[in-house]
């Protein structure tokens, strides 16, 4: 029991792991796109970057939208500068596991991939996600620019909502500036797609999440991003 309440708590900056300089050696290419892992987002085209608990089944969730163009799974809002997966779990990097996409906006609107991370994880457990305790299962959405964020904030108001009206508790979701992204471990990368019966302890609440417009949205945000 106390092991658990440890890895539930996020760690002072200064007692996290110190990592290292060395960043992780990755596959060439992704799985299932004719991309590298670590392209960068083409002219006109933007990153996500959501944490939903395991990022095995998160990962899943994204890489068959139209307009996504690349996804990979990492570590991200945490101290430790390129932890591994077992520092990650030891609860003492501050790193959630998540998903950073890449997408065509003209092909699929940051509302609609926001509509995917709320309806496939449950938002209102804190540092859990079903039988997966520790921070970094934590959910999160870590935003690259002002409109992202705004979207992400009235989503979340939205949804938070829906849900309480249906008995469940508030929304527990952090939401905060993305800033480094270290990659997972070669063998994470598309993990369920190449191992498809694999574990997945990533489920929903059962609510759809009915979320506001994007013409409502784009009223809220700012024009950069």
């Amino acid at each position: 029991m106390f092991l658990r309440r440890k890895k539930s708590n996020m760690p002072e900056p200064e007692r996290a792991l110190p990592g290292r300089a060395q960043s992780m050696t990755l596959p060439e290419k992704h799985f299932l796109f004719d991309v590298p892992l670590d392209d960068s987002p083409a002219e006109g085209y933007l990153y996500a970057l959501f944490g939903m608990g395991c990022f095995w089944g998160a990962e899943k969730q994204f890489w068959s939208l139209p307009g996504v163009y690349n996804t990979a799974v990492g570590y991200a809002a945490g101290y430790t500068p390129n932890p591994t997966y077992e520092e990650v779990c030891s609860g003492l990097t501050g790193h959630n596991e998540v998903v950073r996409i890449i997408y065509n906006p003209e092909e699929i609107t940051y509302g609609e991939l926001l509509k995917v991370f709320w309806q496939n994880h449950n938002p209102t457990q804190g540092m859990r996600q079903g039988n997966d305790v520790g921070t970094q299962y934590r959910s999160g959405i870590y935003t690259y620019s002002e409109k992202e964020r705004v979207w992400a904030e009235a989503s979340k108001q939205h949804y938070e909502r829906q849900l309480m009206q249906q008995g469940l508790g508030r929304i527990t979701t952090e939401i905060k500036p993305a800033t480094d992204f270290y990659f997972a471990e070669a063998y994470h990368q598309q993990y369920l797609a190449k191992n498809p019966g694999g574990y997945c302890g990533l489920g929903g609440t059962g609510i759809e999440c009915s979320m506001p417009s994007d013409e409502h949205l784009s009223t809220l945000g700012t024009s950069d991003g």
